[in-house]
């Protein structure tokens, strides 16, 4: 964690940045990324969680965290999936506020202070950015976007959430209530998100959903037919697990 050392108000943040053969975002994403959260606050730390990526990416993490001492490299050769990765991250962390992004910057760094505001001024427990709200400018394919809303009315109906949109990858939770919850999600890949933000609902845990501008680069790991099939199943797995208490 960057200056530890921090007087009273201070907001410790951790960001973490989950990667799959990214090697050649990674530096520029960090450069980016030290460059908005500076503007934030000075006690921060920066964690790249690598998933089995086969690109490279291990050495450029390892330069990266040589580079920058407040820069920590989670490299695992086996893939662990997503969310395992995720969870990994946020248990090896120390901010108060734990933040995820994806490598890509999707989402304009611009939106990341009202991100952090919700949970350390506003006080809520968990901040998610959505891209379908009104407000949100979002840029993406027809056809991903008729998925993905598709999936989130399937999500709000089977498990009785509110929230609009579960799967934008720039989220922000608060430290204490993260870790109450964490070795209760069992999903290991790209349902994490749903998963975890069903289970604090449940919990009567407080989330806001913000506006967020999002451009989508035209590249995608979601195979549509694969995950969409997997993602569909796992909503009606949970749906069983917590019909049955679990």
């Amino acid at each position: 964690m960057k200056d530890k050392t921090t007087s009273t108000g201070q907001v410790e943040i951790s960001v973490i940045l989950p990667s799959y053969n990214e090697a050649s975002l990674m530096e520029n994403t960090v450069e980016k990324v030290i460059g908005a959260i500076e503007e934030i606050t000075p006690s921060y730390e920066i964690i790249i969680a690598q998933d089995g990526s086969t690109d490279g990416g291990e050495k450029v993490g390892d330069s990266l965290a040589c580079r920058f001492p407040f820069v920590t490299h989670l490299y695992s050769k086996k893939r662990l999936g997503r969310g395992a990765a995720l969870k990994n991250a946020f248990k090896n962390s120390h901010g108060s506020i734990m933040v995820y992004m994806d490598m890509d910057l999707a989402t304009d760094l611009r939106c990341l202070r009202s991100l952090v505001d919700a949970i350390a001024v506003e006080k809520y427990d968990f901040a998610v950015g959505s891209r379908m709200l009104p407000e949100s400018m979002v840029e993406r394919s027809l056809r991903r976007q008729l998925a993905s809303r598709f999936y989130n009315l399937l999500v709000r109906i089977m498990l009785g959430s509110k929230i609009k949109d579960h799967q934008c990858g720039f989220k922000a939770f608060g430290r204490q209530p993260t870790l109450l919850i964490l070795d209760e999600v069992a999903a290991r890949h790209w349902f994490f998100d749903t998963e975890i933000l069903v289970r604090a609902a449940r919990k009567d845990y407080r989330i806001k959903e913000l506006p967020v501008c999002w451009k989508s680069d035209g590249k995608t790991k979601v195979n549509s037919v694969r995950d969409t099939y997997r993602m569909g199943r796992s909503v009606f797995e949970l749906w069983w697990h917590l019909r049955k208490g679990q």
